[in-house]
């Protein structure tokens, strides 16, 4: 049998709305209101089945409950009529009967569809098979759904139509509900362990005259009260370390950050970031916190300290090791740095198809060898350390080696999900290193950072010591979900208009 073509589906579609409409006039000239202002409910589906799981077969109760959610099935069999529920816990199933309701009451449920929000009364029991279920006694229709919901059996398979569509993913697909409850809970959890570690989380703005804190192109729009130029923030950053100045000793955002970046498996150019700074820290304090962090998220999410990582089990309770950047390229794509003058690394770039904005230099080849050939084969727990000073303008200079500074990155399953460092606090320091991404920026460099003129005075006042690190909350909900797009994390990730 061919399948109908779009036309076909669109006029299936537009009939299933007229019918519905006409419903509601119905339900109107029955003097109802389909689209009512409240409903009581004394549960939720997950703790009536968790109250009842004990019951036998067939045993009925005198318990009354309520509850309100959406109509996901519906079938009549004459003077009975079975459907489910679903609301944000789970769903159950009702039975409403013809003898118990009256009929013209009973007779309403012709006017329902899947898709209905409704609200019912009525005592708990289990059928022959043992299903928990609700024994209708009353009933009202909360909203009256006017759009059919997709086909049961197959959901939503169109990912396209999944983000676009959110709402549709979440009625349809428990898996996805649970996906962005872990979310949540993420969130949560960060906030609890920084907490006890008594750190203040702050807001700082979104909007700012100099956009920093990062290496990063940003969102231009425009202020009319003072008429000037400005940024959607790249990182909140630079004025959480005027917090640092200004006393705030142990300080974090839950930032929304906005980068003008292309859209892959990993990058959304709005997205959300967890950074923190701890006064009289180094990197190494950092990388303790950071690792104490993602076992305690492990440890209360699935009572252990293992995640899955596509179809690996990753064990994340061992201590992690640290591997320089320099080694982690000798050890995974053969690459001897220190053997290898500026000439010869460009020759490697240039094989691997590379590229790399502006005019190259040792620092920024090293990186990006390492970005291509490494940043995959990372799978178990592991900090990259000591990374070129040439990329990284905020890094304080390593105290063994001045051409690096003491920045990490942690990797599990082949993606960076933290990155963070030792603190520039010397304010010439750091005006020497936004100088260098001046010329950056000359050269062509479009993510080079800015001259933050404001930002050097903060440091004129005394900045201690300190360490700070950044963790995407996207991809630390990736790593907990074992979901792998960015998109299937974010509720409504940017999407390119269909027309």
């Amino acid at each position: 049998m061919a399948g109908k073509d779009n036309s076909d589906t669109t006029n299936d579609d537009n009939a299933l709305i007229k019918e519905r409409k006409r419903k509601v006039d119905e339900i109107r000239s029955k003097g109802i209101d389909p689209y009512p202002y409240s409903y009581e409910a004394s549960h939720r589906a997950a703790e009536i089945l968790e109250r009842y799981k004990g019951l036998d077969k067939e045993q009925k109760t005198e318990d009354m409950v309520s509850i309100a959610g959406r109509m996901v099935s519906l079938r009549g069999m004459g003077k009975v009529t079975f459907s489910h529920i679903q609301d944000i816990t789970g769903r159950i199933q009702l039975f409403f009967r013809q003898d118990d309701l009256g009929k013209e009451s009973y007779k309403l449920l012709k006017l329902y569809d899947i898709g209905d929000f409704v609200g019912v009364r009525g005592n708990v029991f289990t059928t022959k098979t043992g299903e928990i279920s609700i024994h209708v006694k009353e009933f009202s229709l909360l909203s009256k759904a006017l759009r059919p919901l997709p086909e049961k059996y197959h959901g939503i398979k169109d990912s396209e139509l999944r983000y676009r569509k959110r709402y549709l993913d979440l009625i349809m697909d428990s898996e996805a509900r649970e996906r962005f409850m872990i979310r949540t809970k993420v969130i949560a959890l960060v906030r609890e362990y920084l907490n006890k570690l008594d750190f203040i989380e702050v807001e700082t703005p979104v909007l700012q005259v100099m956009y920093g804190g990062t290496n990063a192109k940003p969102f231009t729009t425009h202020i009319n009260t003072y008429n000037m130029p400005m940024y959607l923030r790249v990182a909140p950053e630079l004025y959480l370390k005027r917090l640092v100045v200004g006393g705030f000793e142990r300080v974090y955002e839950i930032a929304k950050n906005f980068r003008n970046e292309g859209v892959d498996q990993t990058h959304n150019p709005e997205f959300t970031m967890i950074e923190w700074y701890e006064a009289y820290c180094d990197y190494n304090k950092m990388m303790d916190r950071a690792e104490a962090m993602y076992k305690f998220i492990a440890k209360r999410l699935f009572s252990e300290e293992k995640i899955k990582v596509n179809d690996r089990t990753i064990d994340l309770s061992k201590r992690w090791p640290r591997l320089t950047l320099a080694d982690s390229l000798k050890r995974y794509a053969g690459i001897d740095a220190e053997k290898l003058d500026e000439s010869a690394l460009k020759k490697i770039v240039d094989e691997n198809r590379i590229e790399i904005r502006g005019e190259p230099n040792r620092g920024q080849m090293l990186f990006a060898l390492f970005d291509k050939l490494v940043c995959e084969k990372l799978i178990d727990p592991v900090w990259i350390i000591d990374y070129p000073k040439e990329v990284s303008p905020l890094a304080k200079t390593h105290r063994k080696d001045d051409t690096l500074v003491e920045r990490f990155e942690c990797y599990i399953g082949g993606k960076e999900i933290g990155d963070g460092w030792s603190e520039i606090i010397d304010p010439a320091d750091q005006r020497s290193r936004f100088e260098t991404e001046q010329k950056k920026m000359r050269s062509g460099d479009s993510e080079a950072h800015p001259m933050d003129e404001d930002f050097l005075e903060a440091m004129e006042y005394g900045m201690p010591p300190l360490g700070g690190i950044g963790i995407g909350i996207d991809r630390l909900v990736m790593l907990f979900t074992n979901h792998w797009s960015i998109r299937d994390v974010m509720f409504f990730p940017i999407m390119k208009p269909e027309n």
